[in-house]
């Protein structure tokens, strides 16, 4: 039983892969722009909590989708609350992944490595020492996935409330210029172009962002000048 969470998410995974990249791809965003703004103008509670909720389930069982899901909050709800709806959302799917991990495995493997001996052990008590800083750096970096990001703290034993508040705070920055790419697809559609997802790797937005990782991992270094344990 404890495995079965995780055996869920995975078959989820794999199944949404072969079936669902499709459905969840900028073309139906684009194809079906105008009812969804119909329902949204009718139904904006409602939208906004159905919306909610697939992003979560989109999270949770990793489907593909997940930057669409961003980009059409941001389509339909604007960059606010837009970007509040798609944060929250990611950090509730990521709490999901993160529970499921920590059930089957991270408990055991965080015990067993509290246990341990030699290199094992000193990795483990370098994680706990700067797990704020460490939490923060992986949700910074655009080069760690996020899948990655919610497996790996599941694992160390870090706490279920440091993990969600880290999330929500760490992904702030990415989720609300892709956000803002959304919310400016009106004009992209009428053009007949897509989006320009590059947009995170300009000097001007991934510079502040690396400044952000600099500083999360600011505490790290300076505990590893002073020759602290566990670095």
């Amino acid at each position: 039983m404890r495995y079965l969470p995780l055996a869920v998410i995975a078959t989820a995974a794999v199944l949404g892969g072969i079936y669902l990249r499709d459905v969840f791809s900028f073309e139906a965003l684009a194809s079906n722009r105008q009812m969804l703004i119909e329902f949204r103008d009718a139904y904006y509670l409602l939208s906004a909590v159905v919306f909610i909720a697939l992003y979560v389930g989109i999270v949770a069982f990793s489907l593909p989708g997940a930057l669409i899901a961003t980009l059409t909050g941001g389509f339909l709800f604007g960059v606010f609350p837009g970007a509040l709806f798609n944060v929250t959302a990611a950090t509730l799917g990521a709490s999901a992944i993160f529970l499921a991990a920590r059930w089957g495995l991270g408990e055991r493997l965080a015990a067993k490595m509290d246990a341990g001996h030699g290199a094992v052990k000193k990795i483990k008590e370098g994680i706990d020492e700067n797990q704020w800083s460490m939490l923060f750096l992986i949700r910074l970096v655009p080069a760690v996935p996020f899948f990655v990001a919610n497996l790996v703290p599941a694992l160390v034993g870090v706490p279920l409330n440091r993990f969600m508040i880290s999330t929500f705070l760490g992904i702030i920055p990415g989720g609300l210029v892709f956000t803002s790419v959304g919310a400016g697809l009106g004009e992209v559609f009428a053009r007949g172009e897509t989006p320009d997802l590059a947009v995170i790797f300009e000097p001007a937005i991934l510079l502040p962002i690396l400044g952000l990782c600099a500083l999360a991992a600011l505490p790290i270094v300076i505990k590893a000048l002073r020759g602290q344990k566990g670095l």
